[in-house]
């Protein structure tokens, strides 16, 4: 019986973790196309008839962000929205571009790990835990050629620490991983969280909160 118990609570264990990424693909590809016409709904977009599927279907020039923002720095994603090809594939991308002393302000990605690797100049990243594992900062310096991974559902960051322009790549674990930047969702929230929930999680006083609310918080995407 304790093996039979053992075998349901692996089982259960196995479902959770394998449920909670992006589903798996039961043909080659689904190239998304909006509307119901020439489509059959898989994963949440409608798929285009694999007979009038193209090249293009395939394809994305990206071109280099513009980075004159406060964060000087700009995110490029190439998600399922940006190229329909990615929809069932659980993969994504998205092209970083730094000014000097550009900053990927701190963020998550709820449903995906990212993999990040600095195809130009220096870069400084990091990462915190949860507060199961005591919130625990984990930073490395990178230059070109250097990987980096940032764990599902982490909150991380980057800033160029060099004196000339940055650029790297990231491929994601979901064809649609999501973007929570902590100071967009925290002071511009909409409704606006409540003052008296945030002067209470950041022991402040009031002005602090009213002030920080007033500031364009800016999310690089």
């Amino acid at each position: 019986m304790k093996v039979m118990y053992f075998l349901v609570a692996v089982l259960a264990l196995a479902f959770s973790v394998a449920s909670a990424y992006d589903p798996s693909p039961l043909q080659d590809f689904c190239v998304t196309v909006n509307g119901t016409k020439d489509g059959v709904f898989v994963n949440g977009k409608f798929c285009k008839d694999p007979k009038l599927v193209k090249a293009e279907d395939f394809f994305r020039h990206v071109e280099p962000g513009n980075t004159s923002n406060p964060n000087g720095a700009q995110v490029t994603q190439v998600f399922v929205d940006q190229l329909p090809a990615l929809n069932t594939l659980g993969i994504s991308l998205a092209r970083v571009d730094f000014a000097p002393k550009g900053l990927n302000p701190p963020h998550t990605h709820p449903r995906g790990t990212e993999i990040l690797i600095v195809t130009e100049g220096t870069l400084y990243v990091g990462f915190v835990t949860s507060n199961q594992d005591g919130n625990r900062l984990f930073t490395k310096v990178l230059n070109k050629g250097d990987v980096f991974v940032f764990p599902i559902g982490l909150i991380h960051f980057q800033r160029n620490v060099g004196y000339g322009n940055a650029v790297a790549i990231a491929a994601l674990s979901s064809q649609n991983p999501g973007t929570i930047t902590i100071a967009n969702v925290l002071f511009k929230a909409n409704p606006p969280i409540s003052s008296e929930v945030l002067t209470k999680a950041f022991q402040v006083d009031k002005k602090v909160i009213d002030y920080l609310q007033k500031q364009s918080w800016y999310g690089n995407n």
